[in-house]
């Protein structure tokens, strides 16, 4: 039996980082993977090929010709199936596959392939396809993500009812689409689905969609998936998910229709249902109890604020551990757990996290909401920048967009910004660097920016701020 400093459950973000980490520090490690590619969800199921799929169904409608991998779907327009929007994307996911390995190559990082399973807290039993073996760990890092909630009482297929893993295996779009559930998940294949010229009824037990975001923010996500012809029925609950006989001359793709009756008494029926509430962690087949170890009942494990469970050598990362579940903060939960457990001082911005949301139009945001602002009595003033009168934004020809600071009233440093339109994801980064530096909204209006990008936003959007902070 082989012993390793570390042995690291999962080959995701999380654990990669982790592992590479530890490497770095000159430990032993071995990496131990269900599945025969690594990259965890992130890159098989996930962040990767849904944001891939995004590219190229933004290529397909014209709406981003500067794609180089998908420049045969600009000219196609809408005329592509899924199957040939996801083999386009399968170079993408494969190189990213590539680049996982070489880079635990390189630091002489084993990997393991087989389901992990705990004999006792330091022993580990990996059963692959072929064979079975253990190994003995000092430290463990749990890293094994999680996978879509299948309630029991729905009758999931490959088809009809689906989840977010589903989707992706589908070889042509339905006709119609109900998606349950308006978080991060189902708010990005609704806009990609409607975008494909998919009717597609989006069901949210909230008021709102993703009620962390800002209000205006998602308002404005609200008002433009509607004019692409999503229905919204927002405040309304799910109460049974069945499949039904397709009336005459409905569209459907194998003749059956799936029926979801509401709490509120409504029925709907549509051509496929994607449910996408929730995520459980992928605990099961670990058996932890050997461990000393145990889940809640949604897979998830507990850790400290330095990532260690119950059992000090055993430490857990990435989604796994729960919120806020993002492959970036997972990256740095996996560095920051090899740096706690071998001793290693490390820092970490992570109160300032920015939040993606790759739908169309694009979402991200870092701080303070206007909402939790108001709810804690801070004083602030918002500066907005609309991208229609940005150079950039007309050279685009993103005519929606918006950046908005959220600046302190008496201090003037920078709360919270909140961005919609192109480059979203991007374009925060640079509030999130300020915020982290406590620079005031007079550092935006002094900076000089590239001309014509985006990021002069944050000059428009800071003097629009200042200039109502002076009641100009």
């Amino acid at each position: 039996m082989r012993t390793y400093d570390l042995v690291v459950i999962g080959s995701g973000p999380a654990g990669q980082k982790c592992a590479i980490q530890a490497a770095k520090l000159g430990k032993s490690v071995c990496v131990v993977e269900r599945c025969e590619v690594v990259g965890g969800a992130a890159i098989n199921t996930g962040t990767i090929p849904s944001k891939a799929l995004r590219e190229a169904i933004l290529a397909a409608t014209g709406k981003s010709p500067f794609m180089p991998r998908f420049a045969d779907f600009a000219a196609a327009k809408r005329h592509v199936s899924l199957r040939d929007l996801f083999a386009a994307c399968q170079g993408i996911i494969k190189d990213e596959i590539g680049l996982i390995r070489g880079h635990l190559g390189s630091n002489s990082i084993d990997l393991r392939t087989g389901v992990a399973s705990f004999r006792d807290e330091h022993v580990i039993d990996i059963l692959g396809e072929h064979a079975r073996e253990d190994v003995r760990a000092e430290k463990v890092c749990i890293a094994v993500g999680t996978s879509p909630a299948r309630p029991t009482n729905i009758d999931f297929d490959d088809t009809d009812i689906i989840t977010s893993d589903e989707l992706l295996r589908l070889k042509e779009p339905p006709a119609s689409i109900i998606v349950v559930g308006g978080g991060v998940i189902g708010t990005e294949y609704a806009s990609m689905l409607a975008a494909l010229g998919v009717k597609v009824t989006l069901i949210e037990g909230r008021t709102r969609l993703l009620d962390f975001i800002d209000a205006e923010i998602t308002e404005a996500l609200q008002y433009h998936l509607r004019q692409a012809g999503v229905t919204l029925r927002m405040g309304e609950k799910v109460v049974t998910i069945r499949k039904v006989e397709p009336p005459p001359g409905a569209k459907t793709t194998n003749n059956i229709m799936v029926e979801a009756v509401l709490e509120s008494g409504k029925t709907l029926r549509a051509d496929c249902l994607l449910y996408a509430i929730g995520r459980q962690g992928a605990t099961e087949s670990l058996n932890l109890a050997a461990a000393g170890l145990k889940a809640d009942d949604r897979g998830r494990i507990k850790v400290n604020e330095r990532y260690q469970t119950d059992v000090p050598h055993i430490y857990a990362a990435g989604d796994v551990i729960g919120f806020p579940a993002l492959a970036s903060t997972s990256m740095d939960q996996g560095r920051m757990a090899a740096c706690n457990m071998f001793g290693q001082a490390c820092e970490s911005y992570g109160k300032l996290l920015p939040y993606g949301i790759y739908a169309i139009p694009e979402i991200s945001m870092v701080g303070w909401t206007e909402e939790q602002l108001t709810k804690e009595g801070v004083p602030y003033e918002a500066g907005v920048a609309q991208y229609k009168e940005i150079a950039r934004g007309q050279l685009l020809g993103d005519e929606i967009g918006m950046l908005k600071l959220l600046i302190h009233q008496e201090s003037r440093t920078i709360l919270g910004v909140h961005v919609i339109g192109t480059g979203a994801t991007e374009l925060i980064h640079i509030g999130q660097a300020a915020m982290a530096f406590n620079a005031t909204v007079d550092y935006f209006v002094n900076a000089v920016f590239n001309w014509p990008t985006l990021a002069e936003c944050y000059k428009v959007a800071a003097l629009n701020g200042l200039n109502k902070l002076r009641n100009v």
